[in-house]
Order: structure tokens, then C-alpha cells, then sequence
């Protein structure tokens, strides 16, 4: 009896979550009109099945959103975000904006056809990193940020028209590094906001470590003036 009782409890501990139009700083080709919209629903749909968080959802934050223009700013004031937790609940905010992408395709001619796909030939590549960012609505602060960050690529395995488990127009890429990047990326920022939100324990650390290594390899990238 104890135990069912403390259900009802542990499940209103959760914390109640609401995540906002993603926001886009590239050129993505894939990019459209609705895009952010979708990675925002996708992203809700992952953290919903962690059953870590109670979920508020887009249509509740719809109009408050809208209201105060985060899809254009993706900025939220103080007087924002408590708004924004007044009217729907929401003891947190979260924000994504897509701020790197990269593909490239190496190879050339050489491949087969089987089964309306295309085999060999050239191998594509897609690079993909979504800045995060939590507010909790009842201070406006900034609680937590990360840049979760995805690869991936595909040797000569090019499909036509697959429409898989991402949202709206993105579904045609689901087979393509492109979309199995951006899948990789919102199940990372799902895996990181479990981590410091709900968990708390050693995952932590191997986080601290991903954006050390992260970071670390950033700067061997680029050449500065000395």
C-alpha cells in the first residue's frame, strides 16, 4: 500500500517540460519551412519516452510562444519565461537551435543498382550540432546548456522517397546521413536532458567528458594568429 501510494508522488516530481520551435543558423539544404516545428515534436516524443518528465505540450505553448516571437529571437526574458510557466505549466523551457551542419559527398561512378537503390560508387557524409538551452521559467535563467553533436555517413546507399520515424517533411531523409544524424543528435540531447534534469549521478561526468573531448577537438581544428 506505501508503495502505491508514493506513485501518485513521484510521478508529480517530474519535471514539467515544454520545448520550443527549433531555431536554424545554417544553410541546411533539408531545412523548411516547418523543420523546426517538427525537430521540436521529435524532441518531445524522445524525452516523453524516457517517462523521466511531464510533458506540456506544443499545442498548450502554442500561443504563448508565438506571443512572445522565441521562434524568431530564440531569446526568452524574464518576464517571459514566467509567463510563459503561468500559462501552461511549463517549470521548463527548452530551446534548440540547429548551429552546424556539414555534408559532403567523396567518390564517384563505379556502383550497382539492386531494389531501387542505388550501391557504391560514393560515400556521403553529414555533420549536425543543436545548441541547447534550458530556462527555468520561474527564475528566466538559463539552467542548463550543451551543444550535443552527431555524425554520420553511408557508403553508396542512396533510397528513394523513405518515409521513416522522423516528422513531417524530414521523414525523406530517414535513410540518409543526413537524417540519422539529426535522429543521433535529438536522442543525445535527450539522453543529456535525462541526465542533469532527472538522474543526476555519474552520467554527469561522462557528459563533462563528451564536451571536454568536444571542445578540445574544436581548437586543434582551427588555425589561430599567433
Amino acid at each position: 500500500m506505501a508503495v502505491a501510494l508514493c506513485l501518485p508522488a513521484l510521478a508529480e516530481q517530474r519535471p514539467s517540460v515544454g520545448v520550443a520551435e527549433f531555431t536554424n543558423d545554417t544553410s541546411a539544404g533539408w531545412w523548411y519551412g516547418g523543420a523546426g516545428r517538427d525537430l521540436s515534436g521529435m524532441l518531445t516524443n524522445e524525452l516523453a519516452d524516457t517517462d523521466k518528465f511531464r510533458i506540456v505540450e506544443r499545442s498548450k505553448l502554442s500561443h504563448v510562444l508565438d506571443e512572445q516571437d522565441l521562434g524568431a529571437s530564440g531569446r526568452v526574458s524574464k518576464s517571459s519565461a514566467a509567463k510563459i510557466g503561468k500559462l501552461t505549466g511549463a517549470r521548463y523551457l527548452v530551446m534548440g537551435t540547429v548551429s552546424s551542419y556539414q555534408e559532403n559527398t567523396s567518390g564517384g561512378g563505379g556502383g550497382f543498382s539492386i531494389h531501387g537503390y542505388s550501391l557504391g560508387g560514393r560515400k556521403d557524409e553529414a555533420y549536425i550540432a543543436i545548441d541547447l538551452r534550458v530556462v527555468d521559467t520561474t527564475t528566466g535563467e538559463i539552467a542548463h546548456s550543451r551543444t550535443v553533436e552527431a555524425r554520420s555517413s553511408s557508403y553508396g546507399i542512396h533510397g528513394s522517397g523513405h518515409v521513416g520515424s522522423l516528422s513531417g517533411g524530414l521523414g525523406k531523409y530517414e535513410k540518409t546521413p543526413a537524417g540519422k544524424a539529426i535522429r543521433a543528435c535529438l536522442i543525445e540531447a535527450s539522453d543529456y536532458l535525462s541526465c542533469v534534469m532527472v538522474d543526476r549521478d555519474s552520467c554527469i561526468d561522462d557528459f563533462k567528458a563528451k564536451d571536454a573531448a568536444r571542445r578540445q577537438k574544436t581548437k586543434k581544428s582551427i588555425k589561430l594568429d599567433q
